[in-house]
């Protein structure tokens, strides 16, 4: 048998088995008369009334199979997935058929359906770009799109509940994770993150959003506390998943690995009791990470009401026979076991769950990654453009295409939110090839995406392994494109901002013998450029998704603008991070250690960088464009306690592209984490001379710090700049405001 035959009956074995996995809950979507014997599949009526009366329905141990989960894919011989569940996947809880409770299939992640376990070689499917990328585009409206064209991939595989959301800030640019979140400024991640879960939860289906809280590197995830104050928490990370949370309303909330202020994030009451479901008022329910239960009744009356396949990566099965017994015991209370159910049921009544089962359809990969492409595109951020380089002459005859595979294809990152392409790998036999790679690359290739573009031109390839190779052949051409990039993945960092592979080496090899020399760049974050001033030109380039090849070509070439600004600072170096050496150590991951997040507090990135008054290498919000862009007629007023700022953007260039004016906030008397803050942003389109008015409300938290003795926001009174720029260093426009002394409520949400 081929491997083409072996991957179709694979293939036609998994549907089959999801087929059979779908049919209960199929069968939940009852006749109408059912609605009269069973009052909670009333449709019209609202989720809290329907998640009331169906727990009153419910025997104990119907309680207890909502609250714990177990994998959905085959660790042999240590684990077996459980009957019932979907080949590959993340997770399943079963359902409670005889109350028309589906089964939660749970599958990973924010940058499309992954494929964990066994079934790898069987599950293509459509990869956004990074979340960086997807951040990085600036345009809420894009990561919309994004959402829910994954999200219908989800829907169309079989899954109701999708593990996506991550908004943890970039307080580590070393991360292993960065890529899958959404960059280091609350307002920002919080509206790029929250917009991406409304888009996966239009297909009614369940999103969560992740790590909470304060799960900023991989190296000890599992055992690091993230030591930080209340306020500093609530005013930078914390801050960010409120924004989502308030903007999306995710059904679930995943509390993460790491401990906070020496308690693990699962049983921290503070994080889950006090500032989730009191402060901001949160109806849904917190599901763990898969391995991040230490408890049974302490992590259940601390707020925890879902374990997630606790048999296969939790010690003991804490929410399922332990909590039996806590129950029996009353270390945990009825009413606490009602209440985790409710939220639960709640979710699958709110999100569509109930209403709308899922079932294996046809997925139009085709067009989904038309719309991965469009993100890749405009998620791109041109870091350099000397002497116009870019957009790249049609008139050049010999092209020199250099590194990181780029004649097969672009990099993904790795971890649980592996997808894998339409088409195979591009690259055979990277290591890790197993957890936590394997190392993919989408077979999508730029080098095959330029040949089309420039038919007359002779353009050659080298994999830029040997840099007097590399010069020799860029020597020979008339411009050099240098692709270098750097894998990163969950449950790893990387411990130098320097690129892997001796690629810097030869960027400066390639950019020696050919001045015309242009550097494209995946990768998960921000990397140091010791090479940079020898270049013409950088594209930051990220991790591109599955059309990344075709949208890297039509930025090089000006079919599309570059309009990519920066989500996140790169700095010069590691010298100016508030830990230059990462916390932790790899070769002892059972020990526990600190880190210590009060160096900076809330100031994040661009803030840290701002109140040290370090000169970054690239700062948040930069981006380059291939027309000029200018800003005029700047207002700021405040109107019942409401700040609105207008002005107006005008292209002033030859071509039509796509600008990111950005509103930085400061108070003139000082008292912040930093300096200032981003108080708002808008993508905009102009044709060339064209020009519009933009006119933006600043949420009043930007503009407050957090008063912890009277437990809500406050705002000084005094006057305030209003800055309109093209990044956070670069002030266009600026106008002053006197702004009421103003005390907030924690949350509008809040009970």
């Amino acid at each position: 048998m081929n491997r083409q035959t072996f991957q179709g009956l694979a293939l036609a074995l998994m549907i089959g088995a999801s087929a059979t996995a779908l049919n209960a809950q199929a069968q939940s979507s009852k006749p109408a008369a059912a609605v009269l014997e069973q009052p909670w599949l009333n449709p019209k009526l609202d989720p809290d009334s329907r998640a009331d009366l169906v727990v009153k329905a419910m025997t104990q141990d119907e309680k207890l199979t909502l609250v714990f989960g177990y994998f959905g894919a085959d660790m042999k011989p240590k684990y077996t997935r459980i009957e019932g569940s979907l080949p590959g996947s993340a997770g399943y809880v079963k359902g409670i058929p005889r109350l028309g409770i589906p089964e939660q299939f749970e599958t990973d992640a924010g940058i499309g359906v992954a494929t964990q376990g066994s079934a790898k070689e069987f599950r293509e499917r459509t990869a956004l770009p990074s979340g960086m990328a997807t951040t990085a585009t600036w345009n809420p409206d894009l990561a919309f799109k994004g959402g829910a064209m994954i999200g219908s991939e989800a829907r169309d595989s079989g899954f109701n509940v999708m593990l996506a959301g991550g908004v943890n800030l970039v307080r580590e640019p070393r991360n292993g994770r960065n890529f899958e979140y959404g960059g280091e400024d609350p307002l920002l991640a919080g509206t790029m993150v929250g917009a991406q879960i409304k888009g996966i939860q239009s297909n009614h289906i369940v999103s969560t959003i992740k790590h909470y809280a304060l799960n900023n590197q991989e190296t000890g995830r599992f055992v690091a506390s993230a030591n930080i104050g209340d306020a500093e928490a609530r005013t930078s990370d914390l801050l960010a998943f409120q924004f989502a949370i308030e903007q999306s309303d995710p059904h679930a909330v995943m509390c993460a690995y790491n401990r906070v202020n020496s308690v693990y994030a699962c049983e921290s009451d503070w994080l889950l009791n006090t500032v989730l479901k009191k402060d901001w008022g949160y109806k849904g329910y917190v599901m763990s990470d898969w391995g991040a239960v230490h408890s049974g009744a302490k992590a259940v009356n601390a707020g925890l009401d879902q374990q997630s396949a606790g048999d296969a990566f939790d010690k003991q099965n804490f929410l399922g026979s332990v909590l039996k017994a806590d129950l029996a015991s009353g270390a945990v209370s009825g009413a606490r076991l009602d209440d985790m159910a409710r939220r639960i049921t709640r979710a699958l009544f709110a999100s569509g769950a109930v209403d709308h089962p899922v079932k294996i359809a046809p997925i139009d990969l085709a067009a989904n990654g038309k719309v991965s492409q469009a993100d890749a595109e405009e998620g791109m951020v041109l870091l350099k453009n000397e002497g116009s380089l870019l957009p790249l002459a049609k008139t050049a005859k010999t092209i020199a295409v250099i590194g990181a595979h780029a004649d097969v294809g672009v990099l993904s990152g790795g971890g649980s939110s592996q997808v894998y392409p339409a088409g195979g790998r591009a690259v055979q036999g990277l290591l890790p090839a197993t957890w936590p790679g394997p190392v993919i690359y989408y077979p999508s290739s730029p080098l095959k995406a330029l040949q089309a573009r420039f038919p007359n031109a002779k353009i050659s390839f080298s994999d830029g392994k040997d840099p007097a190779a590399a010069a020799k052949l860029a020597a020979a051409s008339d411009l050099a494109i240098v692709f270098a990039d750097q894998w990163t993945t969950e449950s790893e960092d990387v411990w130098t901002l320097n690129l892997p592979k001796d690629q810097d080496a030869t960027i400066a090899a390639v950019a020696g013998a050919n001045k015309q020399t242009v550097v494209v760049l995946e990768t998960g974050g921000p990397v140091v450029m010791p090479w940079l001033k020898d270049v013409g030109a950088v594209l930051q380039a990220w991790y591109p998704g599955t059309n990344g090849g075709e949208a890297i070509a039509r930025v090089l070439t000006g079919e599309v603008d570059a309009s990519g600004r920066l989500p996140v600072t790169f700095p010069k170096d590691v010298s100016q991070l508030p830990r230059p050496k990462l916390d932790g150590d790899p070769k002892t991951p059972a020990a526990l250690f600190d880190i210590d997040y009060s160096i900076e507090g809330a100031a994040v990135g661009y803030k840290w960088f701002d109140l040290k008054k370090h000169e970054p290498l690239f700062p948040f919000g930069y981006g380059l464009s291939y027309t000029r862009f200018a800003y005029s007629n700047l207002k700021a007023s405040n109107a019942d306690g409401v700040l609105t700022v207008s002005f107006d953007v005008k292209n002033t260039g030859a071509r039509a592209g796509k600008d990111v004016p950005q509103v930085y906030l400061a108070p003139k008397a000082g008292g912040w984490e930093a300096p200032q803050r981003l108080g708002g942003f808008k993508k905009v389109e102009l044709a060339p001379g064209a020009s519009t008015s933009v006119t933006l409300t600043v949420d009043p938290r930007l503009l407050a710090t957090w008063d912890g003795k009277a437990h809500g926001w406050s705002i000084a009174g005094g006057d305030y700049a209003v800055t309109v720029g093209a990044s956070s260093r670069a002030p266009a426009l600026t106008s002053t405001v006197a702004l009421p002394a103003r005390a907030l409520p924690v949350s509008s949400a809040a009970k």
